[in-house]
């Protein structure tokens, strides 16, 4: 199915959003995440069935000073 992580097309064959972001490369690391627009949890990820033409918007804590 096709999605839009950040913006940019990604073809994938997961159905839910934790198993996309491994495909995509996210799994283990600490980050937010959102489906079209709502957040969605970490404890919430396996269980989020995802769609053809979802938007998923994945955001890394950064660190600064």
């Amino acid at each position: 199915m096709r999605i839009f992580l950040n913006d940019d097309v990604r073809d994938v064959e997961a159905a839910t959003l934790a198993a996309a972001l491994e495909a995509l490369g996210f799994g283990g690391r600490k980050i937010a995440t959102a489906v079209n627009g709502r957040f969605v949890a970490a404890t919430a990820r396996p269980a989020t069935k995802l769609a053809d033409g979802d938007r998923i918007e994945v955001v890394a804590p950064m660190q600064g000073g």
